[in-house]
């Protein structure tokens, strides 16, 4: 759950743009049926099975139009839901219900898919020490929500931004002219603090890695004989990751790797939503 300081500075902005890119002036369409406050409830259904995430924000949408709106939730972040369950019932002025009712589902569906789609593919590496981690691949100025709803499937975050940490990449690599020169190079400017990760594509990158002191060596679209190889080369001198397109469909076949991540942009860009809708107005 996001603390009051965390809602309030960085949750908060980002659901008012949310309903501000919905509602330019007014919302045409209920004030043309509902001209004046009246109270209602509606029922909050989830028409799938899953794994619930975004109540908390899903309630505070309503709420930052109308504080006097009540939701009283019947399930709470990280549970499994089925089709058909009911999972809050609303209360409040009914041009709130409407005004608020596509932003809210948005957030809620967006985010229980997100857990969804992580627990799946993390119950795949259950019974290993894999840690499954996401990545910076999520909808523009909806990292904190999707990076949560990771951790609520099951998952682990990665760096949540650029100053969060150092990751040499191919391009960062290029640039300072190979693996050996940018490890060399982030020591002297990074804090001492921060860990360095080195994205590697050969058994050679690998070895410089090991040598110019890497903390953490991802092992990025590389053969299965060439990581295995990797690891002997490796054999607890630095942490490792693997990425690469991974997915629920093919993350099995790293487990015998003994890696201590495995990186999947998957959860956070190919996570489908989970239906849920607002139903019952009365």
């Amino acid at each position: 759950m996001f603390d009051q300081v965390t809602m309030q500075l960085n949750i908060d902005p980002l659901i008012l743009g949310a309903l501000r890119e919905d509602i330019t002036s007014e919302d045409v369409s209920t004030n043309s049926v509902m001209p004046n406050p009246r109270n209602g409830q509606a029922d909050l259904i989830c028409k799938e099975e899953g794994i619930i995430c975004g109540m908390q924000i899903f309630s505070r949408v309503f709420q930052l139009i109308d504080p006097h709106v009540e939701i009283d939730a019947l399930v709470q972040d990280g549970d499994a839901v089925e089709k058909g369950q009911l999972l809050a019932t609303l209360s409040g002025d009914i041009r709130t219900l409407l005004c608020g009712e596509r932003t809210a589902l948005n957030y809620l569906q967006r985010m229980s898919g997100i857990a969804t789609y992580t627990h799946s593919v993390a119950s795949l590496l259950a019974g290993t020490a894999t840690k499954l981690l996401d990545t910076r691949k999520t909808t523009p100025n909806n990292r904190i929500f999707e990076k949560y709803a990771v951790r609520i499937g099951g998952g682990n975050n990665h760096r949540y931004n650029l100053t969060d940490g150092v990751l040499l990449k191919d391009n960062h690599i290029g640039a300072a002219g190979g693996v050996k020169q940018a490890i060399a190079m982030a020591k002297a400017y990074a804090s001492f603090v921060r860990k360095i990760e080195v994205e590697v594509e050969t058994l050679d990158m690998v070895s410089d890695a090991l040598e110019a002191g890497a903390d953490i060596i991802m092992l990025d679209n590389m053969s299965h004989e060439d990581m295995k190889k990797a690891m002997e080369m490796i054999h607890g001198q630095a942490q490792v990751e693997v990425s690469g397109n991974v997915t629920r469909e093919n993350i099995t076949r790293l487990t015998d790797l003994g890696v201590d991540f495995i990186s999947s942009g998957a959860l956070t860009h190919s996570a489908p939503i989970l239906d849920i809708s607002l139903k019952n107005l009365h």
